[in-house]
């Protein structure tokens, strides 16, 4: 049988009883609390592979204002292995990385344009390889294709197509005045 009053005592009773309530206050913010900390981490490995790819842009850039390249007759893909080598074999190089190296006559008309396309991929096409000789202003880019993981969170940092994040470092140099 069902008696009204049993029923108000037990649930004054259980109105009174805090085992559990941590638990239950940990579970309802546990979810946006593990989406925080998964995303400031990728927020940092971003940040930690951008500082590492312009390390490895700078070190390949100096081959270029040497005379290096030049003079070992370096194309595209042996200048894509000089930055690659510099990132300590961590990433992919082989598929996400891209360089762009280009002769430019003044400083102010080194432009960076923006190598995504309409569909938010990378436009390879843009991509030129001029080393440029003794004395030139060269500009040099390297872009990497970053992999997001963190579902909501990597939205405002997706800057390509399928949750990806392009990332760039850019150099500008004048050649050294090597060779003859």
């Amino acid at each position: 049988m069902f008696n009204i009053a049993t029923l108000k005592t037990r649930s004054k009773r259980g109105a009174k009883d805090e085992q559990g309530v941590a638990a239950v206050e940990f579970g309802l913010i546990a979810t946006p609390l593990f989406f925080l900390i998964f995303g400031l981490l990728e927020l940092c490995m971003v940040f930690l592979f951008s500082a590492m790819l312009e390390h490895g842009t700078n070190e390949a850039a100096r081959l270029v204002r040497t005379g290096q390249v030049q003079s070992a007759n370096f194309d595209k893909d042996a200048f894509k292995t000089a930055v690659c080598d510099e990132l300590y074999e961590l990433f992919d190089c082989e598929g996400k990385l891209h360089v762009d190296v280009q002769s430019v006559s003044k400083f102010a008309s080194a432009n960076s344009l923006d190598p995504l396309d309409m569909d938010g991929n990378v436009d390879t096409d843009v991509f030129t390889f001029q080393p440029g000789g003794a004395g030139d202003i060269i500009l040099v880019r390297a872009f990497y294709e970053w992999d997001l993981v963190t579902p909501i969170l990597s939205l405002p940092l997706s800057n390509m197509n399928g949750q990806k994040r392009l990332v760039v470092a850019t150099e500008a140099l004048r050649n050294e005045p090597f060779g003859d």
